[in-house]
């Protein structure tokens, strides 16, 4: 299955999120590697200069990340609030999990793999904890394969 076949899902929060992201690489990012261009052509001959040819990487990154951003944008379909379930884990679900080895608490928003950020605690669907808690409910226990080990947690709340 190629890219184009995989059907994009995002939060609205995260589609806002993307949508900055590309206004800022369009607007700021980009002038910026353009000022590096410019500024990198006083080095000399642009064939032997290192910090042309790094600008010029640069935006050559920037340029497919905004294509890339805009691709995706295009295609992705926006979860409505009401559709974000509460009576089950599914896609936008805000998960309260409590580790049953350790009493540990994390709370952690259910994403798709496009706007997983680990720091921020927004769990990919395809990861190995969000498979283990899609479509449980308030009670039921989920069993995360880590490589420390099986980890166990109990769903405690769900909300939007």
């Amino acid at each position: 299955m190629s890219q184009e076949d995989v059907e994009i899902v995002l939060t609205p929060q995260g589609h806002e999120k993307l949508e900055q992201r590309l206004e800022r690489l369009r607007h700021i990012q980009r002038h910026e590697v353009a000022e590096l261009i410019r500024d990198s052509k006083q080095f000399g001959d642009l064939t032997e200069n290192a910090e042309y040819e790094d600008a010029k990487n640069q935006q050559a990154l920037v340029e497919s990340q905004i294509a890339e951003l805009r691709r995706v944008l295009q295609v992705a379909q926006v979860l409505n609030y009401e559709d974000i379930p509460t009576d089950h884990v599914g896609l936008g679900s805000v998960v309260k999990l409590t580790g049953l080895d350790n009493d540990d608490e994390w709370e952690l928003m259910l994403v798709s793999p496009i706007e997983s950020d680990p720091d921020q605690d927004h769990i990919s669907d395809e990861s190995p904890v969000g498979e283990a808690i899609w479509g449980k409910q308030v009670g039921d226990t989920a069993k995360v394969d880590t490589p420390q080990g099986v980890v166990r947690y109990r769903i405690d709340n769900i909300r939007k």
